[in-house]
């Protein structure tokens, strides 16, 4: 997002797509193709592993080495198309050396750590993503109700493909699954990745501990940072991270770095060829021509709405619900090219109409902060205030051109009066300013005021998000 004064600022964190440890390389070719053409096949690459997503090899490889599986979808030949991406956890073929180097563990079979659904419009120039919570409690067909991550482990990609079908509404159109591990090579084939952590993670199970800021991780410190739950919101925080970790890899590889150094390209592509396999058999050259015109602004992030951030099963664990109705409403929205975001005309009618709407939870909140004076250090201060309020900080604290704001001030997008107002009620005096930027900033003045503290009994929790949030590729990159 870029601010009125021309401060550029965004989140870019790692994410729940893994993949392969080693994959035998592929003999390249030198691409035949234009720049614009190159750029485009990049592009389809960057969404089909779980991290990035895999179409480019259709460039320099055949379609036979991509590997197939039968997930019985109904394929489109053209127009919109909705496709499902599951991350499959295989640690079979793993050494005891490689499974202690990654802290897996050594279980063996196959389980689904990421299961995403992907739509195409109609016109071939938007691409949505929604993850599904690994933890959704849900009907898996024919198995009664289980987490709709355990239909892969009871009935494979079919199985797999019938529950999102069934959860979603949405008939899936292509299938693809990725070794989650292959997440190493791909990460290290672009140099590695840039992440900006807006909490201190410090997981002792994987040996991870990052400082709240920005860190560059190889491929292994992306897999640690991807798989750990060791932050307040558990799985929807991975779900955040991975979402994310896509538009950096895809950012990524679209750069010019990557796109004008053959031997970084050629590693790339084989790195991501080996990690996948997919239904149709198509060597997915219909995904990448279909892709050809989007770019990072064109590709939208979306949550699912839930109803229950913590619910308990008939069995003892621990859960989330959906709500029915608004991911109904969200998804029928996304298979008809419609905004996710956009509120459901019917819900206006309704006798309730005249409530006002829960504001949202400090979770649900991000936000980034300025310093608008010469007071050193005031905005790192605050941060770590409003981060151990609830709040999202992603980034580091910037400073403002000028330098001789009086007022503390709140700053708002249209739309988002009610988040700014829940920052207000956490900064007695701050005011409150709509004005024409993305997102919410505030800018602190001279008069120095402090963000409140919680109460000891009733810390910050995260509320279940009923309307849909959406972020786009380009606004989750972190930038300089």
């Amino acid at each position: 997002m870029r601010d009125p004064d021309g401060e550029d600022d965004g989140v870019l964190v790692g994410g729940d797509a893994y993949g392969g440890v080693k994959v035998a390389p592929v003999r390249a070719r030198r691409p035949r193709r234009s720049a614009r053409a190159r750029r485009r096949n990049i592009l389809a690459a960057g969404f089909l592993s779980a991290a990035i997503l895999v179409a480019t090899g259709v460039v320099w490889a055949t379609p036979r080495q991509i590997g197939t599986v039968d997930a019985g979808v109904t394929a489109v030949s053209r127009g919109a198309e909705n496709i499902l991406l599951v991350g499959v956890d295989k640690r079979d073929d793993l050494t005891r050396e490689q499974q202690n180097r990654l802290k897996l563990g050594r279980e063996s079979g196959q389980r689904t750590d990421t299961m995403m659904v992907i739509h195409l419009s109609e016109d071939h120039k938007k691409v949505t993503v929604v993850s599904l919570p690994r933890d959704t409690w849900t009907t898996i067909p024919g198995k009664g109700e289980h987490k709709i991550n355990s239909a892969y482990q009871f009935g494979g990609p079919r199985l797999a493909k019938e529950a999102v079908e069934a959860a979603t509404g949405l008939e899936i159109n292509r299938y693809i699954e990725v070794n989650i591990l292959g997440f190493i090579d791909v990460v290290d084939s672009l140099g590695g990745v840039t992440v900006c952590t807006p909490v201190p993670i410090n997981d002792t199970k994987i040996a991870l501990n990052l400082a709240a800021g920005t860190h560059q991780l190889d491929g292994v410190q992306a897999l640690y940072y991807a798989r750990t739950r060791a932050t307040a919101r558990s799985d929807l925080d991975r779900i955040d991270r991975q979402q994310q970790v896509i538009s950096a890899l895809l950012n990524r590889a679209l750069s010019a770095d990557t796109l004008a150094n053959p031997a970084k390209l050629a590693s790339f592509v084989n790195s991501t060829l080996g990690t996948v396999k997919v239904d149709p058999d198509d060597g997915l050259i219909g995904l990448a021509t279909q892709l050809r015109d989007v770019s990072l602004d064109d590709v939208t992030f979306a949550d699912v709405p839930l109803a229950d951030v913590d619910f308990r099963t008939p069995t003892g664990e621990s859960a989330v619900l959906w709500d029915k109705q608004a991911a109904r409403d969200m998804f029928a929205k996304i298979d008809a090219d419609q905004d996710p975001a956009r509120p459901t005309p019917t819900t206006v009618a309704s006798p309730s109409a005249s409530a006002k709407p829960s504001p949202p939870a400090p979770g649900e909140i991000s936000l980034k902060v300025k310093n608008g004076t010469l007071i050193t250090g005031l905005a790192a201060r605050a941060k770590t205030a409003l981060v151990a309020y609830g709040f999202k900080v992603p980034g580091q604290p910037g400073n403002t051109n000028r330098k001789d704001y009086l007022k503390t001030v709140i700053r708002y997008g249209a739309g988002l009066e009610q988040s700014a107002k829940v920052v207000a009620e956490a900064i007695p005096g701050a005011e409150l300013r709509e004005v024409d930027i993305e997102g919410i900033e505030l800018i602190l003045g001279s008069d120095q005021l402090k963000v409140r503290q919680q109460k000891a009994n009733s810390p910050p929790t995260a509320k279940p998000s009923v309307t849909p949030t959406t972020k786009t590729a380009m606004q989750n990159i972190c930038k300089k």
